[in-house]
């Protein structure tokens, strides 16, 4: 070119280049990928030393499966008489005066309603060699024999099929040196009238 746009010396002026586009679309696509990439990771570990988000879940309700949720009564459990609601009649058959009428007041203070007082008859007078017998009708074998049971462990219990009436015997026998401690007898009383109930699981399970 000539005149006064003639380019002189060795220099030319540089051309920029056009953007190219497809490098930065490849720029971000690696972007998004590596976030992707990075962010899976982070759950991973999150999942690891948590151990797993749906498993805890899992094993949350395995374990409430196995918890005592509410309590019912056991099935078959029968209601026990109270002390008050239970006569009894307190004989001695040792050699050892007083026996009966000690026995029988102590009983009286621990609740329990008191009949006759005296000797074994002749079927038991010095011929108990155990603590004592506690004797009743058939249906206080699981009722009001337990009760009284209470107060003398390791008493002998007996029915008679024959009697008559809801009363029942205490005949005091050579063994015989005191009756449970109060308190012990009041523990195994409380047991005895109010069971544990049976504890049910949690539905669904």
């Amino acid at each position: 070119m000539g005149g006064k746009y003639r380019i002189t010396g060795n220099k030319y002026p540089k051309m920029r280049r056009p953007r190219q586009r497809g490098r930065l679309v490849v720029l971000t696509v690696t972007s998004v990928v590596v976030l992707g990439v990075g962010g899976w990771g982070t759950l991973q570990l999150i999942d690891a030393f948590t151990g797993g988000g749906g498993k805890a879940s899992a094993a949350s309700d395995a374990t409430d499966c196995g918890v005592k949720t509410k309590a019912s009564p056991s099935p078959g459990t029968k209601a026990m008489p109270e002390p008050r609601t239970v006569t009894v009649n307190v004989f001695n058959a040792t050699t050892r005066g007083g026996l009966a009428k000690k026995t029988a007041d102590e009983l009286k203070k621990r609740g329990f309603k008191i009949g006759d007082v005296g000797n074994a008859t002749k079927q038991y007078d010095k011929k108990v060699k155990g603590t004592g017998v506690l004797l009743g009708p058939a249906a206080a074998l699981d009722t009001s024999l337990p009760v009284l049971g209470t107060q003398l462990p390791g008493a002998e219990r007996r029915t008679e099929a024959a009697r008559k009436g809801a009363a029942v015997d205490l005949v005091i026998g050579d063994g015989f040196k005191e009756l449970a401690k109060r308190q012990e007898a009041d523990r195994a009383l409380t047991k005895l009238t109010r069971p544990e109930p049976a504890p049910t699981t949690k539905k669904g399970c």
